[in-house]
């Protein structure tokens, strides 16, 4: 029978008793294959988001599968007096090709073990259905033992991640003011390494360009032309060799402007942390830092601005040779962002790099690729110390202040919509195989993620 008054460690302790009930409900997650990318998948992305709303429900959510023009959204409610949170993870998964790399039936969970560690096998085992069980498990452990959780939770579920989330930000929009919480709290992201959690407090923005350059009205025969013609694979080259200082750092005017350092208390905590530079470069076969010089490979991916070319083409690029000066080149080009930089400031910064260099009888074109800001969440917020403390106290060891180097835009999406701060926080292994085959999720994670839930809950009611 329910106890209000019961303690944490009554709550950490149902949780454990009851582990192979929790798992055998996230197995039956994991057997419905909601892939959100083919449409031959549909009823099973209703079917997940059907079987999510009755578990939320079943917790005494006020819980709805909610239509948009592409796949539901599953949305809950326990809403409280004082401090509400608001929980989002995404039910739909990758598909599963090539389906002869799966040592076992993609949606038919087990458990095995590797390296000395037991894993649960299974498409969405780590992205992102295990991750949001823990959360889910987590409010039932409370419900259970003390008939109501120490917070007030709203539950947001979507599917669509995997494809883009299309439908998300008219959704967004449109029940702003129903979502509004005091912070977000998402778990689709990884642990500092397995036995050091972390929760993501940063993530770099990102703009991108196609770069168009054409010279002459056709493509030339170099032994007629070569010498007297323009060659835009000439002129791009240059333009994309002077992005960049002899220092690793970039060249674009102003693009440092609003480049702040790391607090002091991060950059001490990093300096503590297990991260070694040369294993990191040498797991996929390279030595040297190419960043910004001074800099360490940890800043260099997660809290410092970059410049990158991710592809380049003009010209005969086929089998064999051909002769030939292109009439057009062409590149992508992206810039990661951290901190205050604006991404359409480093936009027309950018072209106006680029449009200083155009020589004579040569145009230059570009097509943006989207525009991010980056996401910073103070590192000396009340929430998120709470949060850092309950997860060092379950995992037994400081827990982490990170920064990703990539971009997650629904932290943008709840900041700029809804007003709120994220806090990150996963159990995932960088070694999960996520959108491959055999995809893992290990099984102490699952377990200890609800364990991190419940003292994170109970922390931030506080």
């Amino acid at each position: 029978m329910a106890n209000p008054a019961a303690s944490l460690d009554a709550v950490l302790s149902h949780v454990d008793a009851n582990i192979d009930a929790s798992l055998e409900r996230l197995f039956t997650l994991l057997r419905i294959a909601s892939i959100s990318t083919d449409p031959a998948y549909a009823g099973e992305c209703l079917k997940a988001a059907e079987w999510l709303t009755n578990e939320l429900k079943g917790l005494d959510f006020d819980a709805a599968v909610r239509p948009t023009a592409g796949h539901p959204m599953v949305v809950g409610h326990q809403r409280a007096a004082d401090r509400n949170l608001l929980f989002y993870g995404h039910y739909d998964v990758q598909p599963v090709d090539p389906l002869e790399l799966w040592t076992s039936e993609p949606f038919e969970p087990r458990i095995a073990e590797e390296d000395g560690r037991k894993v649960i096998l299974a498409r969405g085992a780590s992205d992102d259905k295990g991750q949001l069980m823990t959360f889910i498990e987590a409010c039932r452990a409370y419900k259970a033992v003390r008939g109501a959780l120490p917070v007030g939770v709203s539950v947001l579920l979507e599917g669509e991640e995997e494809s883009g989330s299309p439908s998300l930000d008219a959704f967004l929009t449109a029940n702003a003011e129903e979502l509004k919480s005091d912070i977000a709290l998402i778990c689709d992201t990884d642990m500092w390494d397995t036995r050091t959690p972390s929760i993501i407090t940063m993530l770099r923005g990102l703009v991108a360009e196609n770069v168009t350059i054409a010279a002459a009205s056709r493509d030339l025969h170099s032994g007629m032309y070569g010498g007297a013609a323009r060659n835009p694979n000439q002129v791009l080259a240059e333009i994309i060799a002077s992005l960049r200082n002899p220092d690793g750092s970039v060249a674009v005017e102003g693009f440092y402007d609003d480049v702040e350092e790391l607090p002091e208390t991060v950059a001490e905590q990093w300096k503590r942390l297990p991260f070694d530079d040369k294993a990191y470069l040498g797991g996929v076969g390279l030595s040297e830092p190419a960043g910004e010089a001074g800099r360490s490979v940890l800043e260099q991916i997660t809290s410092r601005p970059t410049c990158e070319i991710n592809g380049m083409w003009g010209g005969y690029t086929g089998e064999g040779f051909k002769t030939v000066i292109p009439a057009k080149a062409s590149a992508k080009i992206s810039f990661r962002l951290v901190a205050s930089q604006d991404p359409h400031k480093i936009r027309a910064a950018f072209r106006k790099h680029v449009e200083a260099r155009v020589p004579a009888d040569c145009t230059v074109t570009f097509h943006e690729h989207g525009a991010s800001p980056a996401s910073v969440v103070p590192a000396d917020g009340p929430l998120l110390q709470k949060a850092l403390g309950a997860l060092s106290d379950e995992w037994g060891r400081e827990a982490a202040v990170a920064g990703s180097g990539g971009s997650i835009p629904i932290v943008g999406d709840f900041k700029r919509k809804l007003g709120m701060d994220s806090l990150l926080i996963g159990f995932a292994q960088t070694d999960d195989r996520i959108h491959s085959p055999n995809e893992k999720y290990n099984l102490e994670s699952y377990h200890r993620g609800i364990r991190s839930w419940v003292r994170v809950l109970d922390a931030l009611a506080g």
